[in-house]
């Protein structure tokens, strides 16, 4: 039984659920452990992302967002020859070099939209080498596609609103991991034991900046990755805040690992009761 769509939002010139899947897990990157990260890496077959996809179909769900390397634009072009239909939303793969070519192959497989890697967004904002980040944006757009600017730094943004850069929407996060130096897993080549900060007075902070721009945001790491899970009432109280706090107009990223329980209908059911 298909489920009837999740409430919507404007995305641009498409429409998407105010709640998309999060593609962390698919990649092992679950920013807790290096035992999770692993399990997560085993179970989540290229078969099993599929899968999970067209569940999140079934559940209401018409966006995903994942990274844009060779594993997932595989799984991607799989998913798309056998019917799948959920809109794309893609972050740049840092650890593939060439930026820019990595944004020209995502296209090839027809996203909605493309946002440059958080981390990679943090490095530069610090280094004061964020002309790079521009440049990259200016060729999402060239390429008819949605560009966004993805930080965990809260200040970041209102430099970018400041500097009237080419962005279309925002990947904000809940939390500000920056606060301590921190590398992708992607670069450093193997799943790190998770010392990220966690602070919740960090979701005030970034919800200020999102309430006052008119663009759209995308809201991930609202359940701190796992960390606001140990309840079905603390998922319920994460989400809650996040949409208590969030425009109407913004979405969540959540990403999810249903290996032992579908948590794609747990959220989709809590969207339903908190948005209608």
């Amino acid at each position: 039984m298909i489920m009837d769509t999740l409430p919507g939002v404007p995305f641009g010139p498409h429409r998407i659920s105010r709640l998309i899947v999060g593609g962390n897990p698919f990649r092992g990157n679950s920013h807790q452990t290096a035992e999770l990260s692993a399990e997560m890496q085993e179970y989540y077959t290229q078969e099993q992302m599929i899968r999970t996809l067209f569940e999140c179909e079934r559940q209401g769900l018409t966006a995903m967002q994942s990274r844009g390397d060779q594993i997932i634009m595989d799984m991607v072009r799989a998913y798309r020859e056998q019917g799948g239909k959920l809109h794309w939303i893609v972050q740049t793969a840092t650890e593939l070099g060439d930026i820019m070519q990595n944004i020209r192959d995502i296209a090839q497989l027809e996203p909605i939209a493309i946002y440059n890697h958080g981390t990679d967004s943090d490095q530069r904002f610090r280094e004061g080498t964020t002309d790079v980040i521009c440049d990259r944006l200016k060729l999402i757009q060239d390429l008819g596609l949605l560009a966004g600017f993805c930080s965990h730094i809260p200040e970041a943004f209102y430099w970018v609103e400041e500097q009237g850069w080419p962005v279309d929407f925002y990947m904000t996060c809940f939390y500000n991991l920056a606060k301590i130096e921190r590398q992708s897993i992607y670069i450093a080549g193997e799943p790190e034991v998770c010392q990220e900060p966690y602070d919740d007075p960090d979701r005030d902070v970034i919800c200020e900046f999102i309430r006052q721009t008119d663009k759209p945001c995308l809201a991930f790491k609202i359940l701190a990755a796992g960390r606001k899970c140990h309840t079905r009432d603390d998922v319920r109280a994460a989400f809650k805040y996040a949409f208590d706090n969030i425009k109407p107009t913004d979405a969540v990223v959540v990403g999810i690992f249903d290996k032992y329980e579908n948590q794609v209908a747990i959220n989709a059911q809590i969207v339903r009761e908190l948005v209608g």
